[in-house]
């Protein structure tokens, strides 16, 4: 097994002396500079800029509720920066121009206007350069790119908020999303995660999601004032590390659920083995950071997430289709064919899953974990989802 980087130091990144700016002071700092600001300030130096850090399918529909707010929000700029990843489409335009001319992100959330205050900029830095709040929304494999690419670049008074599914695995243990970025950026981070199918939200279903922050719960406020909307309700956590965790483990159980599926095994199969991967989601969660909360577990980011993603999400209708094919089809060509350029998250969480697992010798202790992980790696068939507590890893 290899294992890319280096275990458990990683947990205690924001605390390391190794980052010369402490992200509880970016809070502090951040939180009077914003209570500062006059509800009717019109310079323009004092308000608050926002940028999305992402345009797939769900950081699109992130933007749209940002920019609806930020036009609301007289201590925000009007204008949201969204970074898109440049792709030329089939009739040879830029995405970029595409979503500038039409407001439109015509390969990820086609039909749905952002709002005219959105502007796609394809180069990174430049989007980023001005703001003082950063929202990551991208696959989380690409995470550790941006941050490279970002170090040094981000200054002053910036905060953060990961909307990314995943995490990191080093030789020291697993990196969340938000910690790689605190540590990365010099920054706070706080996340958001829920039961969140961006298709729905897009045309303003009703739904709810989790803010999770460490240490200001007025940053949270803000980063609610920013998403909350009649059809998207927002609920601050004070637990990163259990709404975060949430997020990135809910997809794993989501593969399980595809297997069920895909299977035909019928809705108390597929109940019982949602119950049993959240379980698992909370006893990892807490061997983990054992100061994660079993309440946040009762949060939309934690059995209501698990519960629309088992139902509804690409990861389940992916494993699907390859419980169907009787794991003869590869993921890779399976995410090719049905998600248009999307990602999936639940294979690669599964894997590094695995690995943390291994390395800490608690396989046994996460059969159902381990079981998806050898599923999807062809070392068992579909049909070993039902007989997980049979295979040894």
């Amino acid at each position: 097994m290899r294992i890319r980087s280096s275990f458990f130091s990683s947990i205690f990144l924001l605390s390391s002396s190794s980052s010369s700016r402490s992200p509880s002071s970016f809070s502090s700092r951040f939180s009077s500079s914003l209570s500062a600001m006059s509800p009717g300030a019109t310079n323009g130096d004092l308000k608050s800029r926002v940028t999305v850090v992402g345009s797939g399918n769900w950081g699109s529909v992130a933007a749209k509720l940002i920019a609806s707010n930020a036009l609301k929000l007289p201590s925000f700029h009007d204008e949201v920066r969204m970074w898109v990843f440049e792709e030329v489409l089939p009739n040879g335009e830029k995405l970029t121009d595409v979503i500038n001319k039409t407001n439109e992100n015509v390969k990820y959330l086609p039909g749905i206007k952002l709002g005219r205050n959105v502007v796609a900029d394809p180069d990174l830095e430049n989007a980023v350069k001005e703001a003082n709040m950063l929202v990551f929304v991208t696959p989380h494999q690409f995470m550790g790119g941006i941050c490279k690419k970002l170090k040094g670049k981000v200054t002053g008074e910036v905060e953060a908020i990961s909307l990314v599914k995943g995490m990191e695995v080093k030789k020291e243990g697993p990196c969340m999303i938000s910690t790689l970025i605190s540590k990365e950026l010099g920054i706070n981070c706080c996340v958001l995660m829920g039961a969140n199918i961006a298709n729905e939200i897009a045309v303003e279903k009703f739904s709810e999601a989790t803010v999770g922050y460490r240490e200001s719960r007025e940053i949270a406020e803000t980063w609610v004032q920013l998403f909350n909307t009649p059809y998207f309700m927002v609920t601050p956590v004070h637990d990163v590390e259990g709404v975060e965790l949430c997020g990135t483990l809910k997809n794993v159980v989501a593969i399980a659920a595809g297997f069920v599926d895909g299977l035909e095994m019928g809705n108390n199969t597929k109940a019982a083995i949602m119950r049993i991967g959240l379980r698992e989601m909370r006893a990892l969660s807490k061997l983990l950071f054992p100061s994660v909360k079993d309440s946040t577990f009762f949060e939309s980011c934690g059995v209501a997430d698990v519960i629309t993603t088992c139902l509804g999400g690409r990861n389940r209708r992916v494993a699907e289709a390859f419980a169907q094919s009787g794991g003869k089809r590869s993921f890779d060509e399976l995410e090719a064919e049905m998600l248009q350029g999307q990602k999936l998250q639940g294979v690669s969480t599964a894997r590094e899953v695995y690995e943390v697992l291994n390395h800490c010798g608690w396989l046994e202790m996460f059969p159902l974990f381990s079981t998806v992980h050898q599923i999807c790696t062809g070392r068992l068939k579909p049909e070993a989802i039902v007989h997980y507590r049979d295979h040894k890893a």
